[in-house]
């Protein structure tokens, strides 16, 4: 039975120390916080985590708090004109599942009782140099998730994935009772005001009932950064609600009746986003493994410090369990860290870009999203994994396109993930050798070739199960059997499907039309609505009814002008048989039939 340590007592340290103790290891916690003085302190977080991040507390049983919580149905989004100091753009979308967000002082106290009535060793004390030593020296393996002290400054930075060294904003919270609900469902209302910071405020679960978290992010030195000389709770709302009145007062109407949930729900500060190597060699020789906030350490903005640490807690609770009794050396360490950093430098980036000036591609696509509920839709559930939002988020050309391919106009009209669209208009006759490359040209062109009609199938990290509609299927070799289809560079989805294990291919019946238009418009949050479908033993969602299915591993991908060509390796197969759906010139089609 090996003897893990854990240095800190939070999001990431206690689900990751939970989790080893139901897997059989010897678990050890260091904190310097006992449950009830975190019960009575000051609150510690503006968390709010999304379904992907919940799903890591569901599977280890730690979801205590799930009908108690009220939940978060969507993200709005509000850009204050800074010449008129009204709503620039304006608009909200639902998640596809909900998230939640439970004060830290209920979670953790919890959490560090569970952790000993199931056997864990629970240490209240201060943790620096001498103390770490012996931990390592006693135990097979000491992982340190304390995101602040001295002890964490013992990481090197990482200068090179992340370039700050100074605080970017002055930060605040605010927990209180009484705010007015948003309209029509409940929703983290973001507001970003160029040249002065960001407010966002979303409804909460704290030690006295259902309230609501009000977040500030002022730019330092500018009109928001203004909380160093606050001396009492009540000041601290008062320079709150003087905050919104001043510059957004549609979030002032809805705090006229508000009132601090507590006197210890405040808190202010300010940090630089860090980003640090995480293997610390003490004097000794030995080694600490750094997790969660030691090493990687986001600005608020985003909203995923919770998120990522449960993220983290999976991949190292994975990382440990899959190296059995091997040793943990800096190699292995280094390589879990990567794993971990795979996902997670999507969530730095993304972090990074709402901390500096929004170049014009990202203003043009916030305003278009008033107008397209898909690309409202893409950008609020890229909370929950922000991957999706790349390259669109970045890029200038693919957010060009990203905006294009999920317009009202061109969503209204079924389409295929990978070339024209079913039903769009024919294109022109062409003489011979035409030089006329432009992309419609090429559609029709690329067109005259019939193919089948696929829906390929594959889930989240979280268990989401994503979807999309394909006419690039080809098979590559038989032996080894690998087979390839293609996903354009803007699809919201093309971060899921880089980094899914494994992915089905549905080759669709003629009979299942409505289907192939289900699964193209991104207009449809939930395309599995209503759909059949079984599960495979990979966990992968196939479609029923489909005239074959292949079940593959997601073997290597290779990026090609704008598209990302998958290979996938066939691991099962079924093959019902049947007369297939076709794709021809536009249109759907069958085998031996005029056009439909």
């Amino acid at each position: 039975m090996r003897h893990i340590a854990i240095v800190g007592g939070g999001q990431a340290g206690l689900p990751l120390a939970l989790g080893l103790l139901a897997k059989g290891y010897r678990v050890t916690v260091v904190t310097n916080r006992s449950p009830q003085e975190i019960r009575t302190g000051k609150v510690l977080s503006s968390q709010c985590m999304f379904d992907t991040a919940l799903q890591v507390e569901r599977d280890l049983d730690l979801n205590q708090w799930e009908t108690q919580c009220p939940p978060v149905q969507g993200i709005g989004l509000t850009l204050r004109d800074p010449q008129t100091g009204g709503k620039q753009v304006d608009w909200s979308a639902r998640l596809d599942r909900p998230a939640q967000a439970v004060d830290q002082r209920i979670k953790i106290p919890a959490w560090m009782e569970l952790f000993e009535a199931r056997g864990g060793k629970l240490l209240i004390q201060d943790s620096g140099i001498a103390e770490l030593e012996l931990l390592a020296a006693t135990h097979d393996l000491v992982v340190l998730a304390a995101g602040k002290g001295e002890v964490t400054r013992l990481f090197e930075r990482d200068a090179g994935r992340c370039a700050f060294d100074q605080p970017q904003r002055a930060l605040a919270l605010t927990y209180v009772h009484g705010m007015r609900e948003t309209p029509g469902y409940s929703r983290v209302s973001f507001n970003l005001m160029a040249g002065i910071g960001e407010y966002f405020v979303f409804p909460a679960l704290t030690t006295t009932g259902p309230c609501d978290i009000m977040v500030f992010e002022g730019v330092p030195g500018g009109p928001m950064d203004g909380w160093r000389d606050i001396a009492s709770p009540q000041e601290h709302l008062a320079q709150s609600l003087k905050i919104l009145k001043t510059f957004l007062p549609w979030e002032a109407d809805r705090c006229r009746q508000v009132e601090l949930t507590d006197a210890n729900g405040i808190l202010t500060g300010r940090f630089a986003p860090t980003v640090r190597k995480p293997v610390m060699t003490l004097p000794s020789g030995r080694l600490v493994f750094g997790l969660g906030d030691a090493v990687v350490t986001n600005d608020p903005v985003t909203g995923q410090g919770s998120n990522n640490a449960a993220k983290a807690c999976k991949v190292y609770l994975d990382a440990i369990v899959e190296r059995g009794a091997l040793p943990y050396s800096s190699e292995w360490m280094h390589q879990t860290f990567e794993r971990f950093w795979s996902y997670a430098r999507w969530v730095a980036d993304w972090t990074r870009s709402m901390l500096t000036e929004q170049p014009p591609h990202r203003l043009k696509l916030l305003r278009a999203a008033a107008q397209a509920p898909a690309l409202a839709s893409a950008i609020a559930n890229g909370f929950d994994h922000p991957p999706s939002l790349f390259p669109w988020w970045s890029d200038a050309r693919s957010c060009e396109a990203f905006i294009a391919a999920q317009s009202p106009e061109h969503a209204a009209a079924p389409h295929s993930a990978e070339k024209a669209g079913p039903n769009d208009d024919a294109p022109p006759p062409l003489e011979w050798g035409s030089t006329d490359l432009q992309p419609k040209t090429l559609r029709g062109v690329l067109g005259a070739y019939p193919t089948g009609v696929a829906i390929v199938t594959t889930r989240t990290g979280g268990g989401r199960a994503v979807g999309l509609t394909i006419n690039s299927f080809a098979s590559l070799s038989l032996d080894p059997p690998l087979v390839l289809w293609s996903l354009v560079n803007h699809s919201p989805s093309l971060a899921v499907f880089r980094t899914c294990t494994h992915f089905a291919i549905n080759v669709l019946s003629m009979g299942q039309e409505e289907l192939a238009r289900r699964f193209a418009n991104p207009a449809i949050a939930d395309k599995f609505d209503s759909v059949q479908v079984q599960e495979t033993p990979e966990g992968i969602p196939v479609i029923a009814g489909a005239v074959a299915t292949l079940v593959c591993a997601n073997d290597q991908q290779s990026d090609a002008g704008d598209h990302l060509l998958l290979f996938g390796r066939i691991q099962r197969i079924t093959n019902a048989g049947g007369a297939p759906l076709v794709f021809h010139a536009g249109r759907f089609t069958t085998l031996n039939a005029q056009p439909v």
